[in-house]
């Protein structure tokens, strides 16, 4: 089966928050409203000079997606981008589509003058440590991300 990677556009909504279900289910995140979803992820797409998103796109709809943000860092010397959400649909891993969103993002990202690309991911997600090493990610030695929730 073949598939195309574009960025995504508003009709795009509701079958990339059909595939944001799937993602936070395998993540055990709590929380999905599918509107409250589609309303951020219409927000998201309202802000291109800030928010990123790419889908692939085959025979059978949406079968994965990328978002990424956009932040000013003077350490690495311009904008820099973070990966938020990175997934791709169960029946369709291995078939190049997470390499080919990744690709697409970095080369897209690389053009609009981004000078780095970070993500996190789950400590104990060794399945997508090893498809992040492959695709030249390593990890940064001597930090550790910390946060804190303002709401």
């Amino acid at each position: 089966m073949s598939f195309i990677i574009r960025r995504a556009r508003d009709p795009d909504i509701d079958g990339i928050a059909a595939l944001v279900k799937l993602y936070w289910e395998f993540e055990q995140i709590d929380g999905f409203d599918h509107s409250r979803i589609a309303t951020l992820l219409g927000n998201f797409l309202s802000q291109p000079e800030r928010a990123y998103c790419w889908i692939a796109e085959g025979e059978r709809g949406l079968e994965g997606y990328l978002l990424a943000v956009t932040m000013f860092s003077l350490e690495h010397g311009g904008i820099m981008a973070e990966v938020d959400e990175l997934f791709v649909a169960p029946d369709r891993r291995s078939a190049g589509i997470g390499a080919a969103l990744l690709r697409t993002a970095e080369q897209e990202l690389g053009a609009a003058g981004v000078v780095r690309l970070q993500l996190q991911l789950g400590v104990t997600n060794h399945p997508a440590k090893v498809f992040y090493a492959r695709q030249g990610f390593e990890p940064r030695g001597g930090y550790q991300l910390m946060d804190k929730p303002l709401k």
